[in-house]
């Protein structure tokens, strides 16, 4: 009987229809945008829910998703299966190179005092860039014994959030880390048959993680911060969406502070409260 209901999951089909209704949902919750070219991947991701939930056609699951229970308890398990978490450490170094170079010296010689920066990394992902920026901050850090830091890290999906906090990654994830700084920020898993590491626990300690949705009104978040990493995502909303998150972005983030976003992403032209450094590369005004 079991296999049967397997059998019958598996060789569910997803209507023109319940997929109209489910990306057209998708959209309004998250942003996302899901063309039909995406119909194929959204009924194969789709497909382990029905598993979960024993439905055996999408048109039962896209009724669950809009009954009331549904709407209760459905909407984040379905944000997490679309949603696309690709990161790697070191993603787009350049960012990381003008971090330490430009923006860290420029906080340090304006603040003689104390500084604490504050970082938000904003579709943090599976966690591979805010620990990338830590170790960034950190190495600095370790030659300016006045300055501190701590890292937000946000996303939609809650699930990623969780594997971003317990920060175990498979060896080959790390495998382009200096190997310096491998050893000084990943320990190997005692059970060598894993091959996985763990980011240390005074580097995870520097990070905290929130779920956050872009399409939110605004950003509930408790600080304002002095740099915000906002690295492809942007490329999943449709050009009047991205302006409008920019905006909400930049009201978090200090006057001076720094912008990054994707290198595949562009804000040329948009009304918005930043001076263009580099290509990807923002400061507000």
């Amino acid at each position: 009987m079991v296999d049967s209901t397997l059998n019958k999951i598996f060789s569910a089909k997803m209507s023109d229809e319940d997929f109209n209704r489910l990306s057209d949902f998708v959209y309004k919750q998250s942003g996302i945008k899901m063309p039909p070219v995406k119909k194929i991947m959204l009924q194969s991701r789709l497909q382990k829910r029905l598993r979960e939930l024993s439905i055996t056609t999408f048109k039962e699951y896209t009724n669950y998703v809009f009954s009331p229970d549904g709407q209760k308890n459905e909407i984040i398990h379905m944000i997490d299966v679309v949603s696309t978490n690709k990161t790697d450490f070191y993603r787009e170094p350049v960012h990381f190179d003008f971090l330490n170079s430009d923006v860290l010296p420029d906080f340090i010689g304006n603040n003689k005092l104390n500084y604490h920066l504050k970082v938000w990394s904003a579709g943090c992902s599976s966690g591979e860039e805010p620990y990338t920026i830590a170790i960034t901050l950190n190495e600095f850090k370790n030659n300016n014994p006045k300055f501190d830091f701590s890292i937000i890290g946000t996303d939609i999906s809650s699930v990623i959030l969780q594997n971003a906090a317990m920060a175990v990654y498979k060896e080959e994830k790390v495998a382009n880390i200096p190997i310096e700084l491998k050893r000084k920020y990943f320990l190997k898993s005692k059970d060598r048959s894993k091959k996985t590491v763990r980011v240390i626990k005074d580097l995870r300690n520097k990070i905290s993680y929130n779920r956050l949705n872009f399409m939110s009104d605004t950003y509930n978040l408790p600080d304002q911060f002095d740099v915000i990493f906002c690295r492809n995502v942007l490329i999943y909303f449709n050009r009047e969406t991205q302006e409008q998150v920019i905006n909400k972005l930049c009201y978090k983030l200090k006057r001076g502070g720094y912008l990054f976003i994707g290198h595949s992403e562009s804000i040329i032209g948009m009304n918005v409260p930043l001076d263009q450094l580099k290509p990807t590369i923002f400061r507000r005004i």
